[in-house]
């Protein structure tokens, strides 16, 4: 009689930058000797932007009382926080709000798991995840999962997709053709709506900032409206923009030729962002991506932040300060140095893959 193999379902939150890290781990598992049932659902993530309404392009962060820049001392492991620097969800002021209520729920539901996966590594949050770690003591640190599972499953690695978007591939052919660390990447992710005002205000910072550019707009990134650009736009980065609907993303970021992302600041762009060593600029827009902006800009200081209701003049100097600037001199380092930890992390020896073997051990105990 055979053996019964293991079961893990995997289940991703609904969105593209959720889907592809879980797609690796359930990558890894598989490889591992572990059956994996997959599940995911389009109709979820629809639904998702629909509930964000008018609220997902309204003027949330100005606040003229100074509300949101109040410091939040409180939080073990997180210093030097200010109220605007908690998930998105986690600002409200109705105790009924559902988005509250159920990550309240999801949290305490956590905490009572047998075990708790991070897609992160060791020495990148290592202060929170202490402080996890004495609450929950079976908690494991195994990212960045796209670098573990690149690293650990080479050959495999290609043969299934898990990006929910039809990918633009022409794109890589356009970078080859571009100078090292010259290029100029932008994405906002698979949730990210904006209004249009705001899309012509990115499209001539970049413009005029006079670097090339590869530029993700996918339908929808206007909030009810298609993405219009200015035809003098479109004839002024003639050989100098591309844009496309989608793209390869992580091998985009590897590209020699890409100098720094400008991102929603979503955990899977940002973790791809640091294994690759590109420093950010970040514009995030809701759920946990404005606490990631603040470690980027200030504990992890591989990024700047542009400001949310996002000028033209503002996109040109943080474009420029980046590449050229004293400033960005420093976080195109400390980028750099992130990208040798990261390294550090999924290869043989490292906490990472040191992480993930406790952790099969500990499935394998348990099922």
């Amino acid at each position: 009689m055979g053996l019964i193999k293991s079961h893990a379902v995997c289940l991703p939150f609904p969105a593209q930058g959720h889907v592809n890290p879980m797609m690796q781990l359930a990558k890894l598992l598989h490889s591992r000797g572990f059956h994996i049932t997959f599940v995911n659902t389009e109709f979820n993530h629809r639904r998702l932007i629909r509930s964000r309404g008018e609220e997902a392009v309204k003027d949330e962060g100005f606040v003229s009382d100074g509300t949101l820049e109040m410091a939040i001392d409180w939080i073990p492991g997180m210093p030097n926080m200010r109220l605007k620097d908690l998930p998105s969800f986690i600002r409200t002021t109705d105790p009924e709000d559902t988005m509250f209520n159920y990550l309240m729920e999801v949290s305490q539901e956590c905490l009572e798991s047998s075990s708790i996966i991070f897609n992160t590594f060791d020495e990148f949050e290592k202060e929170v995840l202490q402080v996890i770690a004495s609450k929950s003591p079976n908690i494991y640190a195994i990212g960045p999962l796209t670098s573990l599972s690149r690293n650990l499953l080479e050959i495999q690695h290609n043969s299934l997709n898990s990006s929910l978007w039809k990918e633009d591939t022409s794109c890589i052919e356009w970078l080859n053709t571009m100078k090292p660390k010259s290029v100029v990447y932008v994405n906002y992710g698979s949730v990210t709506v904006m209004s249009n005002h705001h899309l012509e205000e990115f499209a001539w910072g970049l413009a005029n900032s006079k670097y090339p550019f590869l530029w993700v707009i996918r339908p929808g990134v206007v909030m009810g409206e298609s993405a219009i650009l200015p035809r003098e736009f479109m004839e002024a980065i003639k050989g100098k923009g591309f844009i496309t609907s989608w793209c390869p993303q992580q091998q985009v970021l590897s590209h020699l030729a890409i100098g720094v992302f400008l991102t929603h600041c979503g955990w899977n762009s940002l973790l791809e962002a640091v294994s690759e060593g590109v420093p950010l600029i970040c514009w995030p827009f809701f759920g946990d991506q404005q606490t990631n902006c603040r470690y980027s800009c200030t504990t992890w200081g591989n990024g700047m932040e542009i400001n949310p209701d996002v000028k033209r003049k503002d996109v040109e100097a943080l474009v420029k300060e980046i590449m050229e600037g004293d400033n960005g001199q420093r976080i195109r380092q400390k980028a750099l140095e992130w990208k040798k930890k990261a390294k550090s992390a999924i290869s043989v020896g490292g906490s990472s893959i040191t992480n993930f073997d406790r952790m099969i051990k500990e499935a394998l105990r348990q099922g």
